[in-house]
């Protein structure tokens, strides 16, 4: 029978050996680790593992036999237009506020708010009553004054007939010939007294000066409407209308040039987001000098607005065409790449190895491609997709991806 004594004997002498064989075995795996590797030269310690250029933690070497499998294509060539992107606001291209030109109560209210209203229609009737009784007033005048010039007229002929016999002075008929003058005067006042009545009796129908929508309405009917002060609707013209933008002072240049040479701009206009185009249209106007505070000059645009897509204060994207370059070379922007020296591409060549070119980009040519201005030419191969995989002289095996996506062809 084994005691409990003698168990735990046991125990420590299996610990004990435990602990013997493993200081052997670190002893000996530390003394081979500090011995020089296979094949190094003497007094070189051998690289851990785990660190260093070639390990996780380092910088990646370069393997001449390493083949990449990448995505590319080709430069191309195609006339580029060149435009200026702006953010816009719609202006409505005449706004008119329209008041009336003589005071009095507002009669009738012959339109509805929000109505499409032609130059020239009526758009409201002030209480004329008064104007006319002028009218009347000046008109009996005339009569009056008329009849006096007549009776005048006629002892100016009777006067001057009794000169010729020696009958009357020459006083009297000078003063006759002054009465028939005032008589002429007062007659030539009471017409134009008329004439300005009946203004003020037409000036009492309010007529639309444009045509346009009018907004709401500003004083109702049966409020007194002050000449030349109260507003009692505006109205708004659509059709054309403008759109004001701004673009910053270091591309006015290239717009002014033109400009000023009687150059045509197209100027296209976009929904909010910019996808939709809801006008086509042309520079109207730049702005006479620079806004200090922005930098930026402001332009006007006209715009046949016949669908009336545009609408007054609406908010839209602009683009306007300055240039157009012909046979530019274009590439597509996947391959351009971004370091501390500039733009750069990877060039496939012939050997299916890769060298590193420095570009000068131009303008966006569509949404895949970008202008190339300076270092690649027409029909360089250009990797799209990879790129973080490549160095200088890599090697690559170009993929061919088929339009339906559905398959991809080697092409050596």
């Amino acid at each position: 029978m084994t005691t409990r004594s003698s168990k735990t004997s046991r125990l420590g002498l299996l610990i004990l050996a435990a602990l013997v064989i493993g200081g052997a075995w670190y002893a000996w795996h530390y003394i081979h680790a500090e011995q020089p590797a296979h094949g190094a030269q003497q007094g070189e310690r051998q690289r851990p593992p785990g660190g260093g250029p070639g390990g996780p933690g380092g910088r990646r070497r370069f393997n001449p036999n390493q083949v990449t499998a990448v995505y590319a294509d080709k430069a191309s060539q195609a006339d580029v237009a060149v435009y200026l992107d702006a953010l816009g606001t719609v202006k409505a291209n005449t706004s008119v506020t329209v008041t009336s030109r003589v005071t009095g109560e507002m009669q009738k209210v012959l339109f509805n708010e929000g109505q499409y209203v032609q130059a020239g229609d009526v758009l409201a009737q002030i209480d004329d009553r008064s104007y006319q009784a002028t009218l009347a007033q000046y008109q009996g005048e005339l009569a009056q004054n008329a009849a006096l010039l007549k009776s005048a007229q006629a002892t100016l002929e009777r006067y001057q007939q009794l000169a010729k016999e020696d009958s009357i002075s020459a006083q009297d008929v000078q003063e006759q010939a002054a009465t028939v003058g005032q008589y002429q005067g007062l007659v030539a006042t009471d017409k134009a007294q008329i004439v300005a009545a009946r203004l003020d009796i037409e000036y009492a129908k309010i007529h639309a000066p444009i045509s346009g929508y009018t907004g709401l309405l500003d004083v109702d009917q049966g409020n007194l409407v002050t000449a030349d002060s109260t507003s009692i609707v505006t109205i708004t013209q659509v059709n054309p209308i403008a759109v004001t933008f701004s673009i910053p002072q270091a591309r006015l240049q290239s717009v002014l040039q033109g400009w000023r040479k009687n150059q045509s701009f197209q100027v296209f206009v976009f929904d909010q987001i910019g996808k939709q185009t809801l006008a086509q249209g042309k520079l109207a106007n730049i702005s006479n000098s620079v806004d200090s505070d922005t930098g930026t000059v402001k332009l006007k645009a006209l715009f046949n607005n016949d669908n009336e897509t545009l609408y007054p204060n609406q908010f839209v994207n602009v683009r306007m065409k300055i240039a157009q370059l012909k046979q530019a070379v274009v590439i597509p922007k996947a391959a351009r790449q971004l370091n501390d020296s500039g733009d750069f591409v990877f060039v496939i060549n012939a050997d299916n190895s890769v060298h590193k070119q420095m570009v000068d980009v131009g303008p966006v040519a569509d949404e895949d491609t970008i202008v190339a201005l300076s270092g690649v030419k027409v029909g360089d191969k250009l990797v799209t997709t990879g790129i973080d995989n490549l160095i200088e002289g890599s090697k690559v095996k170009i993929i061919e991806q088929h339009k339906d996506n559905e398959q991809t062809k080697d092409r050596e």
